[in-house]
């Protein structure tokens, strides 16, 4: 099993990953460390932040189409702050709780 600071540094670069950009590399790097890691916590908290990633693509998407009526507008202002809060509430969580995967409220699990 790996040691308990690689395991940190392993789940919250996965769940920060969308910090350094929004595009394939937000999800590029939770995908590397899916496959390159034999810790199964890091691997929950890999699989968890790409359903994340995932998830707020689905609902860009959504609600850019929504954008022609009012609403949209507000839900893609809402959806860029969830994204920016949810994941850093998720790192501090995996820094706190090293042994256990953080799990995203309201999210789809696809992965």
């Amino acid at each position: 099993m790996e040691s308990l600071e690689q395991r940190k540094l392993l789940s919250a670069l996965s769940h920060g990953a969308i910090f350094f950009s929004s595009t394939i590399v937000s999800i590029g790097i939770p995908i590397a460390i899916l496959l390159l890691s034999e810790d199964s916590v890091v691997k929950a908290n890999a699989k968890e932040s790409l359903n994340f990633h995932i998830n707020l693509y689905i609902y860009g998407i959504i609600f850019a189409l929504l954008i022609f009526v009012v609403i949209g507008f507000f839900l893609l202002i809402g959806l860029g702050v969830i994204s920016i809060i949810m994941p850093i509430i998720a790192i501090i969580k995996v820094l706190n709780e090293p042994n256990v995967p953080y799990r995203y409220p309201f999210i789809f699990r696809l992965v």
